[in-house]
């Protein structure tokens, strides 16, 4: 099984390329970067794990230049978000960091994406939130747009593109209907989750990796359904802390691929749990 990690990299955390040479000398699969480019001080949305909001919240680092360094200081280790929030991004610029970080990586790139829980931060960006998963299912359209071989337009609800010359181009090829870098959805499982997997990404990045028994035998049924190739559907789960029973009943399940949670704490204490993490590989 794949074993990637993900971590809160802020300014007082372990840096982007020490952390990454790390992972990839002990034969890690990828790192994993979220995304939050502010946290409003006055905020009513309650802390979805519950509790206090961790102050690395409010200390994270971009992840396209993080993850843009770690690529720079390593050639095997793939590399992605967990999670953009695709709907606080202007979706032309995204669309050129993403084939970007994927064509200067050599196709390492892995966009997990996600529609967010904090809706102040949402609404510093105009984002309605109610609309806010239709709006990025639009973005994702017009990005595919501008990834495509050949100029294409793109109309949507929320925006458009003129047909462009936009390169670089993602360095993966098109797999069905999805066009640029292996995507991957974040969320909780429902109706609503699965139907936009199925129409335009690889795959699901259930966070926590809880209740798949139940849960991934109805995705597959969508999936299918779908018209989707079912040796293709990924699911990666997200954010989980390992043991050696729980990576066997993610292997039962036919899974491949787990991210793996790292503390947001400095190099002694990072590269300590690493060494407890790869008993694992």
């Amino acid at each position: 099984m794949r074993i990637a990690v993900t971590i809160f990299l802020t300014d007082e955390t372990i840096a982007p390329t020490r952390l990454a040479r790390e992972l990839e000398q002990r034969g890690f699969a990828g790192l994993y970067l979220p995304e939050h480019t502010h946290i409003p001080v006055e905020r009513t949305t309650p802390y979805p794990m519950g509790g206090e909001l961790p102050p690395e919240y409010g200390r994270t680092l971009d992840p396209f230049v993080a993850l843009a360094q770690a690529a720079a200081v390593t050639e095997r280790l793939d590399l992605g978000t967990g999670i953009t929030l695709i709907a606080q991004h202007d979706p032309i610029d995204l669309a050129k960091q993403i084939a970007t970080l994927d064509h200067l990586s050599g196709g390492r790139f892995t966009l997990g994406l996600g529609f967010g829980w904090n809706v102040e931060e949402a609404a510093d960006h105009g984002v309605t939130w109610r609309t806010r998963r239709e709006l990025s299912r639009d973005r994702m359209g017009l990005m595919r747009a501008l990834w495509s071989a050949e100029p294409t337009a793109y109309d949507g609800e929320f925006g458009g593109v003129r047909a462009s010359y936009a390169f670089p181009k993602p360095a993966q090829k098109p797999r069905g209907p999805v066009i640029g870098p292996r995507t991957l959805i974040g969320g909780a499982a429902g109706p609503k989750l699965f139907a936009h997997i199925t129409e335009y990404a690889d795959g699901w990045m259930p966070i926590g990796g809880r209740g798949l028994t139940e849960t991934l035998p109805v995705l597959r049924g969508v999936w299918a359904d779908a018209g989707r190739d079912p040796a293709a559907l990924q699911v990666v789960p997200y954010a989980i802390y390992p043991t050696a029973g729980k990576l066997a009943h993610y292997g039962d399940l036919g899974i491949e691929e787990v991210v793996v949670q790292l503390p947001p704490a400095g190099e002694a204490e990072v590269l300590g749990v690493l060494d407890e993490y790869a008993e694992h590989l």
